[in-house]
């Protein structure tokens, strides 16, 4: 899919379309932990959304390959009970409803594991609340059925946050699929060393007579992961469970890196996992992206992955992935993000996106994710309507407290350098007075790591901030489990409204 008159709603396809390829990275940009349902003919997929709203993106396909983005668990609103944390949702369909069982934190308490359902698997969702919250936390709930058909969830006591074991717990789920009955039981824990702290991401298929649970052991995230996938299998989901002898069936190689938490799909009788993985050329700073592994099942009824690694390819063209938003559709396009539980007073009018400022911190913002470690990003600024006191500019986010942001407002324009919350104006440049009614930034990115900022008031002839290097060290920018977005941003009184003509993101290699 080229760029085109605005931000596409659609997961671009991959280039091996045409050949229906099926070791793909079919969602690119950073969507760890995905989960995926068929209902009826068509499959759902969503993933992890963290600290970026809106919570839980909602996608479906009809082949496994080619995703289009419907809608959302949570659009707007948070749930009254959470407020971070957003990991890990899992669709389940029956009785012609659809329910989400997710993890979020508890305001004040634990991870929880919790439900939201639905008539329609695009929403809207009615939230129900948490099922289970252990003092050390619980996370990765999965939903299934037993071999005498009583539903349970199963999930991970969060035990590594303190230093202590992870256990997998099981317990009945009531009929009306919203509260936990009777009494949990353990299935295992980490007990091997390719394992290290943890087990956790549980998703159970049945075959051939065996329940089968694929897992994730060891180091999650960021740039010292070490996450591999593993399997067990028993009889009756409560146990006893056999791990594979050849665990882990799924682990690195040179194009990804840290391949876990994923979910079974069957296919027109093909068998694969839907899971996240770090691509060796960006990691960190794009984050863990939703890639296809397909599997067999060897004379011993384990499942076996070729080479022992994900086979997805990389895309060869990264230009499919680029967003140009002129805003000329009524409403923000999906694609757009923002700190989770501060939901942007936005409107899109006239060929212009107009956010209403905020004075807390770095100010309102939304946000795109990245595909690339090495980018650059322009946007268009009606710097002239700026009112006094008002600042709106262009940033690399990687959360409130590490960012790279170049600001106008006041005749000037400031380049903010936050790390570790504490802010610092690298450099500033005063504008000429009333002769430039519109403003062009642009952020140029490589390899994640060096960043570098420019202005120009016709969009052609570019003057770089002045710094002390070329280029800015921004290693420091993703947090542990996060890639980096980049931000419009509006800080000021909320009676401001800043409008922003035009955004173009635009991806190298």
């Amino acid at each position: 899919m080229a760029a085109v008159d605005s931000v596409p709603t659609v997961a671009p396809p991959v280039e091996a379309v045409a050949a229906r390829h099926y070791a793909n990275i079919v969602l690119p940009g950073d969507f760890p932990d995905p989960t995926i349902a068929k209902i009826g003919d068509t499959y759902w997929a969503s993933a992890t959304s963290a600290e970026w709203g809106p919570v839980f993106p909602l996608f479906k396909s009809d082949n496994l390959v080619d995703w289009e983005l419907v809608s959302h668990v949570f659009p707007g609103q948070l749930p009254e009970w959470c407020d971070a944390n957003f990991w890990a949702p899992e669709i389940f369909y029956e009785g012609g409803k659809t329910f989400v069982y997710y993890t979020a934190r508890q305001k004040n308490g634990p991870l929880c594991v919790a439900v939201a359902s639905a008539d329609q698997p695009e929403g809207p969702y009615t939230d129900h609340g948490p099922l289970v919250g252990q003092r050390l936390g619980s996370i990765d709930g999965f939903p299934v059925r037993d071999e005498h058909g009583d539903l349970y969830l199963v999930w991970k006591e969060d035990g590594n946050s303190k230093s202590k074991p992870t256990p997998i717990w099981a317990q009945r789920i009531n009929e009306k699929r919203l509260a936990l009955v009777g009494k949990k039981v353990e299935l295992f824990r980490n007990t091997e060393k390719w394992e290290g702290c943890l087990v956790e991401g549980s998703a159970i298929v049945r075959h051939q007579g065996y329940f089968y649970m694929f897992y994730a052991g060891n180091g999650c995230c960021g740039k010292c992961c070490n996450y591999a996938t593993g399997v067990a299998r028993a009889q009756s989901l409560l146990g006893p469970w056999e791990k594979c002898p050849q665990n882990p069936i799924l682990d690195k190689n040179k194009t990804w890196k840290c391949p876990g938490h994923g979910t079974v799909a069957e296919y027109e009788g093909r068998w694969f996992l839907l899971h996240h993985a770090y691509y060796t050329d960006s990691h960190e700073f794009v984050g863990r992206q939703g890639i296809l592994s397909e599997f067999t099942w060897n004379a011993e009824g384990w499942p076996e992955f070729e080479g022992k690694s994900p086979q997805a390819a990389p895309l060869r063209n990264l230009n499919v992935l680029d967003v140009t938003d002129h805003f000329t559709s009524r409403q923000l396009a999906a694609t757009w993000q923002w700190p989770v539980g501060e939901q942007p007073v936005v409107g899109v009018s006239d060929g212009q996106l107009l956010l209403t400022a905020n004075a807390a911190g770095l100010g309102a913002m939304v946000a795109q994710r990245t595909f690339a470690a090495t980018y650059k990003a322009v946007a268009c600024l009606d710097v002239a309507s700026l009112e006094p006191g008002t600042l709106a500019g262009l940033g690399a986010i990687g959360d409130h407290a590490n960012t790279l942001v170049l600001m106008a407002g006041d005749q000037s324009l400031q380049l903010w350098h936050v790390k570790g919350g504490v802010r610092q104006c690298l450099t500033k440049v005063d504008l000429p007075a009333n002769d430039c009614p519109k403003l062009w930034l642009r952020l140029e990115v490589w390899g994640g790591q060096r960043y570098r900022f420019s202005y120009s008031f016709e969009g052609v002839l570019w003057q770089a901030m002045p710094t002390e290097s070329f280029a800015i060290n921004g290693t420091y920018l993703p947090p542990w489990d996060r890639g980096i977005r980049v931000a419009l941003l509006a800080k000021g009184p909320a009676s401001s409204t800043v409008a922003f003509n035009q955004f173009s993101l635009r991806n190298k290699r």
